[in-house]
């Protein structure tokens, strides 16, 4: 990159690591050769910091534009195509992927500060999670691949339930989740 790396993501089978940068390129470097990248994508027009590899198609990630950008984007890393770019409305911090399902979730900055569910490959926006005043900096995903915890720069911590427990053909002892089925603020 030429200038700073403010993205990173390895792949579910650690072969690949994924890195975003402030030039606007998105880098493919392949675990076993780590001297110069496999694969460089170039369509984004901001920074690239929100990535991240589907766990439902190992070529697959999805990368999110900065400020002047907005965009989200999916990627065949098998041979660098662009298959899909949608238009966000505002800056795209980070992204995760469901466990369970094929949808995401996107955090926000300029101008929304949202979090957002979308469901891919139609890429239709599931529902928006307002709460935040602020850029949604960071987000991690519960154990159990439904709770979203996100940190935003209002200095807030919020639990977000956004996806569907998993969907077995056996039948599973039912368990008590360890958060609440609404938002939750921690100040």
């Amino acid at each position: 990159h030429n200038g700073e790396v403010c993205g990173l993501t390895w792949s579910d089978n650690s072969t690949y690591l994924a890195s975003g940068g402030n030039d606007n390129l998105i880098y493919i470097w392949d675990n076993n050769r780590l001297s110069q990248p496999r694969l460089t994508l170039r369509s984004h027009c901001a920074a690239v910091k929100a990535l991240a590899w589907s766990p439902h198609q190992s070529q697959l990630l999805a990368s999110g534009g900065g400020a002047e950008d907005r965009t989200l984007r999916f990627w065949n890393t098998s041979n660098g195509v662009c298959l899909k770019a949608f238009e966000t409305n505002s800056q795209v911090c980070q992204l995760i992927w469901s466990r369970h399902s094929n949808e995401l979730v996107t955090s926000h900055g300029f101008s929304d500060y949202q979090l957002a569910i979308w469901k891919y490959p139609e890429v239709d926006l599931v529902s928006e999670l307002k709460g935040h005043s602020a850029r949604v900096l960071h987000m991690a995903l519960s154990p159990d691949g439904q709770t979203v915890a996100s940190a935003a720069a209002d200095e807030t911590l919020r639990f977000w339930k956004c996806f569907a427990p998993p969907t077995n053909k056996k039948k599973k002892k039912a368990t008590s989740s360890s958060f609440p089925d609404s938002a939750l603020m921690i100040r």
